[in-house]
């Protein structure tokens, strides 16, 4: 049985430290190998010119592995990131953006995933990710 947005915004709720449930980020999507996540446009999270700002992209892309390997595992374990690289491709601003992550790879100790985030306001990839995570658990 897939796990449901609602059990996913449980787990981001439950799990994360309050700097990251700040940045507003909300479960649109899931199934058994892939979750997409909304991060809200906001000022608070732009830099200087009005990008959004590179760090609240990279957590989020982290935070979207966690939920795509819970909702692949059917809820939390305890797990952490091993490796993530990131490359941006254009700034975003004023628009939210949609955080997809693909697990690529699940085994039993590692994890591994694909994330795109696009700026929904021109549906354009505004960076990628991959990420690597041990799972604990």
């Amino acid at each position: 049985m897939t796990m449901t947005t609602t059990e996913a915004d449980k787990i981001l709720s439950a799990n994360f430290a309050p700097w990251v449930l700040e940045l507003g980020l909300s479960v649109e999507a899931l199934d058994e190998r892939r979750a997409v996540l909304r991060l809200p446009w906001s000022d608070r999270l732009s830099r200087e010119g009005g990008g959004l700002s590179g760090q609240a992209l990279m957590a989020a892309a982290d935070t979207a592995t966690v939920i795509a390997v819970s909702a692949a595992r059917g809820g939390f374990v305890p797990m952490t990131t091993v490796q993530q690289s990131t490359s941006f491709q254009r700034a975003v601003a004023g628009s939210d953006v949609l955080i997809e992550a693909v697990l690529s790879k699940l085994g039993r100790r590692m994890a591994f995933a694909d994330i795109t985030m696009t700026d929904e306001g021109s549906g354009r990839i505004a960076a990628r990710a991959s990420t690597v995570y041990a799972l604990l658990d």
